[in-house]
């Protein structure tokens, strides 16, 4: 099985402001939050912990597997939110309003990093770590996951761009031989 995890809450989410690539760690919230996830999957023995080099997916992975060694992979970082990183949610520019409306028909505005770069960076990676067998984790952010997501059901026809995924959902798809036969969010 394949479990995507979106990290705990930071103090950049509590402040409904767009994180993209800046490197909060998680806050007590967020902790609290990935303790509760590490508890649900308790059971789940992982052959393979990949994260993005982001603080709060590294903690998040850390409390979720702690007896695994986690593999750093920059294709599993949040998109890259440039002169709009930091903006806060309630106050957003004309531009970033239009694209968080609809990811689909709106593309990302000029110095954000398009959603077709997080698919293929995000795709990359699965075609490369599917393969593998056991249990894997991926610690990610919202924007990447929904990447990862949009690339194991490709007949989702862009779905998750506009799917709400908070801090630690957490998603699991059934690896059988390097092909994904099934996706479902798991209630943490």
């Amino acid at each position: 099985m394949i479990y995507i995890i979106r990290h705990g809450k930071t103090e950049l989410n509590k402040a409904n402001a767009l994180q993209g690539r800046s490197n909060y760690p998680l806050n007590e919230e967020g902790i609290k939050q990935a303790e509760k996830a590490a508890e649900m999957l308790g059971g789940i023995e992982f052959s393979y912990v990949f994260s993005s080099p982001l603080k709060r997916a590294v903690q998040t992975a850390e409390i979720v597997a702690p007896h695994n060694e986690i593999t750093i992979d920059d294709r599993l970082i949040e998109i890259d939110y440039g002169q709009y990183e930091g903006t806060d949610l309630k106050n957003m520019p004309d531009e970033v309003r239009a694209f968080f409306s609809d990811f689909i028909n709106n593309p990302a505005p000029e110095g954000m990093e398009p959603l077709a770069e997080v698919v293929r960076r995000t795709g990359d990676f699965l075609a490369e770590i599917c393969r593998n067998d056991g249990n894997i984790l991926i610690s990610t952010h919202a924007i990447a996951m929904k990447g990862i997501l949009e690339n194991l059901t490709p007949n989702s026809n862009g779905s998750y761009w506009s799917k709400y995924i908070g801090n630690c959902a957490v998603y699991a798809a059934e690896n059988t031989k390097g092909r994904i036969v099934m996706l479902h969010e798991i209630k943490v």
